[in-house]
């Protein structure tokens, strides 16, 4: 394809409008005339009257961008979408360009670690090859066309530019005709103008992103739970079975840079010493419950601690769909499976509790379940009495109704064995009216540590006026254990807490904050802590004489 300053040529196409261009008559040698028109640019999208900007970026320079307003009338937020399409002329082309790029692209025989780049530079070639004997289109179109055949059959379909949103975390389609709404970080839920027009299509579109998950939807299984390449959940009600509006389907978006305990302080839903705290915690194996209502944080809090845990002990993580990372390499992952079998049958299932059960053959330091909700439980705690550290999470508002749950019927645990779980952390999703924003925030409530059935010490307490969390160590019958554990007064453990604390806040100001970066320097603080506790009273020191100078 001949070089073109493509980002040029599509942004003045953008600018133009839609326009009808004359026919060019281009001579021949038999003195014929052929008339050809030139493809008109998509039309932008419908803005609403007086739609006031709120922010405007691009998702995939320059064929996808997106624009949030909000209508002054109703003060509602808009997510418009706006994308080039393809014209009638375009369209036709595409359609049999689309069945060659099928029946010539060879499946490669290695697993690719990028199928879009290796679709891309396939496809060129073929288009190359054909794109003459397909009648004449400007390079611009080309592009176009390249760029939607990537996007139906390598990409998400029409959802594609929303998944490559960093900023969106959830998609969610309620039906046939019905806008796309998505949970944006900055303006929370707003309706897109991306729609569904009728059953075909969206039963089409679901169809593919299930089969990309490896997975299987019919009428006779409406429901699938899944997970999606980039590590995306994704959960589909099929057909008109159960919703009678048509096919529903929500997507959990996983980040590509997880966040770390660093991004987690910096954003206020920890603290540095209740971090440093989890810390000392963790090391000593402590059983650790994280509870809160949906899209609270709880996934992501439970990531953000796994990285605490000591370099070498063995984890393993049981979940129904994957979504936790962790950095650590004696880690074995294991996912529950549905029954292949019909009707009642429950033919090849593998669930949590014989995920569970199978998990204590292998001996882990550590058990991970991303969320107890069944029978589970019940063998989680039996884990837990036998000395294997826990770590989980529950859909519960407080301690004491997670307490509830955990006693009755489908977990059933004996209330004696409910001290087994250590320490218990309440997240949630809350406002700050101080700030003036619009915006949702997750913090820590409070931390309680389970001294006995109906017997919990606070040890951390959120000041929602203040937006701190405040720590009373005195409390603490987890440390108390700890320092029995370890030979040591409970007060040195409290100093070791602070130094911990201080190399949490040092990290932050070197800008250590990806993932794997904050678990790399984790386990050199595990082998040589007095080297990095150095390094830190360094910093300290010329921190101390730059202010002295200054002043």
């Amino acid at each position: 394809m001949p070089k073109l300053r493509l980002k040029g040529a599509l942004s003045k196409l953008r600018k133009s409008g839609p326009k009808k261009y004359k026919p060019l008559k281009i001579k021949i040698h038999k003195k014929k005339t052929e008339k050809r028109i030139l493809p008109a640019p998509a039309p932008k999208p419908m803005l609403p009257r007086g739609l006031k900007i709120l922010d405007k970026y691009p998702l995939y320079e320059p064929f996808a961008h997106v624009m949030i307003g909000q209508v002054p009338k109703t003060g509602e937020t808009k997510y418009i979408l706006d994308e080039l399409q393809l014209d009638q002329l375009e369209r036709e082309v595409y359609d049999r360009i689309l069945d060659i790029l099928l029946a010539e692209i060879e499946s490669p025989k290695e697993e690719i670690a990028d199928p879009r780049r290796f679709f891309a530079e396939e496809a060129k070639k073929i288009v190359d090859k054909y794109r003459i004997s397909l009648g004449w289109l400007p390079d611009v179109s080309w592009y176009k066309i390249l760029y939607h055949a990537e996007r139906d059959l390598v990409g998400f379909g029409r959802i594609d530019p929303l998944i490559r949103d960093p900023n969106i975390e959830d998609i969610s389609c309620d039906g046939v005709g019905k806008p796309v709404y998505v949970w944006h970080r900055n303006f929370e839920s707003i309706e897109t103008n991306l729609k569904f027009e009728n059953d075909e299509v969206l039963d089409n579109i679901v169809v593919k992103l299930v089969h990309m998950s490896g997975k299987h939807v019919s009428t006779a299984f409406p429901i699938v739970d899944a997970s999606l390449p980039g590590k995306h959940r994704l959960a589909v009600c099929y057909r008109r079975e159960i919703t009678p509006f048509g096919t529903a389907f929500t997507i959990r978006k996983f980040r590509e840079d997880p966040y770390s305990i660093i991004d987690l302080i910096n954003l206020g839903t920890y603290s540095a010493e209740m971090a440093a705290y989890f810390w000392i915690c963790l090391e000593s194996r402590s059983s650790i419950m994280i509870l809160g209502g949906t899209a609270a944080g709880k996934t992501t809090a439970l990531n953000t601690l796994a990285c605490l845990i000591k370099p070498g002990n063995k984890i393993i993580t049981i979940e129904e769909t994957a979504e936790l990372n962790l950095s650590h390499e004696n880690w074995v992952s294991l996912i529950s499976r549905q029954s292949y079998g019909l009707g009642g049958s429950t033919v090849g299932e593998v669930t949590l509790f014989d995920l569970v059960k199978s998990s204590m053959r292998h001996r882990p330091d550590m058990l991970v379940v991303g969320e107890v909700r069944g029978a589970e439980a019940y063998v989680l705690f039996q884990a837990l009495a036998t000395g294997h550290g826990g770590m989980c999470t529950m859909h519960a508002e407080s301690v004491d109704s997670a307490v509830k749950r955990l006693t009755q019927k489908p977990m059933d645990i004996a209330p004696s064995y409910i001290p087994l779980m250590n320490i218990v952390l309440s997240i949630q999703r809350v406002r700050l009216l101080k700030k003036n924003e619009n915006k949702a925030y997750r913090r820590v409530l409070n931390i309680n540590e389970i001294e006995d059935y109906g017997d919990y010490r606070q040890t951390f307490e959120w000041d929602p006026i203040a937006d701190e969390h405040k720590a009373n160590f005195e409390k603490s019958v987890v440390l108390s254990s700890i320092a029995t554990k370890l030979g040591v007064d409970k007060k040195d453990l409290i100093k070791e807490i602070g130094k911990r604390k201080q190399v949490l806040a040092w990290m932050n100001e070197k800008g250590v904050r990806s993932y794997r970066q904050v678990a790399s320097t984790i386990a050199e603080y595990y082998a040589r802590p007095e080297k990095i506790y150095e390094k830190v009273e360094e910093a300290k020191e010329v921190k101390t004489v730059g202010t002295s100078k200054k002043s």
